[in-house]
């Protein structure tokens, strides 16, 4: 008799296991471009920016993608091509146009698919495009059709226009400022789209979208203070509700001059009811605490910046030289800041206040650098030749004390000692967030008085490492004083530019399915 029901459990096993085998996985493709880019720089970005990676390379992007992983045992994968850049100016629309051929050339080739993993940014600008995100998944359903599922995932930076909600099934955005949850809400992202494939719902019944008159910098609605802290809160207590699948608010990208910059709500689910009201209750709190939204730290012009750090004995004192922030969108090459700063006494002598400033394009100086070698005398221009409009190019005459080489952004670094100031120099613009960037060239931040960074808030190693901070509003591409900036495009009246405008209409619009259309 145990023998009996031995076997008949193994049959059972064996059964389960030879129906699982067969069971069809679903066939998901994964592709996207990710930029911010700002169209108030003078900068543009090129096909070598994006540094597309295709095939297989592409699950290095993702932790949770790994061979053998959950996610890559629920479906047949089809890796497309994903191309990131670190933001900057408007992209050429030779690169956009190449780049997605490419992906289109690709899904024709590959298909069909049951869905696609679209990983993109959402603020990407594109010479003579408007809304580029939305013309890229519109052209993917040329290709692969409308009944495909189609989960986007987004920067809470990006912007959602109606055509990316159209053709986008599910939708979802990073739920912290400094985004600490990338990865996690590409995760979701995914595991969304596997659930609904694997349970047979597919597309969601609702899609919920308001857009929101309200467009502030990343600085000031970080969910590291209130009231973005208590605003991303309520997030999840809708996202997680029985009926609803996933709920996000975009805060928008504020350094491009295009109608779909400005805040966005979204709501999925099959629950009607549940997927309108979460959506109206997220943007009616978003615009109650509109007025509410401060810079994340101490604002002060530059010199104020500078006479607060001389005279603190918190080391180091970081300051953010917000106005040409590479991460944001800026040329990385205005001189401005540092000209100022060489210009003050307390840094002429080998002696005064240490202060690392970091960085500044300079290709040419860079050439004379690695000709000298560490310990040789340099002098030769830096900077300016991309945004001129602050300042000239700066001439940098000091003594060489550190130079790497291959870096994947900046491709050449060289750290040059002009009286006390040791200056980053870079062959190709690149932002410096990690202890790492600098313990790698010699120099021990939390050992220097002072540190200048091309930023705005800080990101978490940087953050946790300061003695005291204060962002300096710095001209540049992504100028945090957005009332001097020259919007001629953006739907008006807009928070905080027309501060007298009147109450909005935040009823949920609700979005036709992809297949509706």
């Amino acid at each position: 008799m145990k023998k009996l029901l031995t076997l008949a459990i193994l049959l059972q096993f064996a059964t389960v296991t030879l129906f699982a085998q067969s069971k069809k996985l679903p066939r998901i493709a994964i592709a996207g471009l990710g930029i911010e880019s700002s169209t108030f720089s003078p900068a543009q970005s090129i096909e070598e920016a994006f540094h597309a990676k295709t095939g297989d390379s592409i699950y290095n992007r993702y932790p949770f993608m790994t061979a053998g992983s959950n996610e890559r045992k629920r479906a047949e994968w089809v890796p497309i091509l994903v191309g990131k850049s670190l933001p900057g100016g408007i992209v050429t629309r030779e690169t956009y146009e190449s780049l997605t051929g490419q992906i289109l050339k690709m899904l024709e080739e590959n298909g069909p698919y049951d869905g696609l993993f679209f990983d993109i940014h959402g603020a990407m600008s594109v010479v003579g495009l408007d809304d580029p995100e939305g013309d890229l998944i519109k052209r993917i359903r040329e290709v692969i059709g409308t009944e495909p599922l189609i989960s986007t995932s987004m920067d809470l930076h990006g912007n959602v226009s109606e055509r990316l909600a159209q053709h986008s099934d599910l939708i979802t955005c990073y739920r912290m400022a400094p985004h600490e949850d990338a990865i996690e809400s590409k995760q979701r992202a995914v595991n969304n789209l596997l659930d609904r494939l694997e349970s047979g719902k597919g597309k969601p019944k609702y899609k919920a979208y308001i857009p929101v008159p309200i467009l502030l910098p990343g600085e000031m609605t970080s969910t590291r203070i209130e009231p973005g802290k208590s605003l991303y809160a309520q997030v999840p207590m809708v996202a997680n509700q029985e009926g609803v699948i996933d709920a996000a608010i975009w805060i928008g990208y504020a350094w491009a001059d295009e109608p779909r910059n400005h805040a966005v709500v979204m709501v999925t689910g099959d629950d009607k009811k549940k997927v309108e009201s979460g959506a109206e209750k997220l943007a009616q709190s978003f615009w109650d605490v509109r007025e509410a939204f401060e810079f994340v730290a101490p604002v002060a012009p530059l010199k104020e910046s500078l006479d607060m750090a001389l005279a603190s004995d918190k080391k180091p004192f970081m300051i953010s030289d917000m106005g040409d922030n590479p991460t944001a969108g800026g040329a990385g090459d205005v001189t401005w800041t540092l000209e100022k700063i060489l210009a003050y006494p307390e840094f002429k002598s080998e002696n005064g206040p240490s202060l690392i400033y970091a960085s500044l394009p300079g290709p040419e100086l860079i050439k004379e650098a690695v000709k000298v070698g560490v310990g040789g005398k340099v002098d030769a221009p830096a900077g300016a030749m991309i945004d001129d409009r602050y300042a000239s190019p700066i001439h940098l005459s000091g003594t060489v004390t550190a130079i790497k080489q291959g870096d994947m952004h900046a491709e050449t670094e060289v750290v040059i000692k002009v009286g006390s100031v040791h200056v980053i120099v870079t062959k190709k613009r690149k932002p410096y967030h990690y202890k790492s960037d600098f313990t790698e060239l010699g120099l021990h931040p939390e050992k220097t008085d002072i540190v200048v960074v091309k930023i705005g808030y800080l990101v978490p190693e940087l953050y946790d490492m300061r003695g005291d901070w204060v962002m300096a509003l710095t001209p540049g591409g992504v100028d945090q004083d957005l009332q001097r900036l020259d919007y001629k495009r953006i739907k008006r009246p807009m928070f905080p530019l027309d501060k007298n405008m009147k109450e909005p209409n935040l009823s949920a619009r609700l979005i036709p399915a992809s297949d509706k259309l």
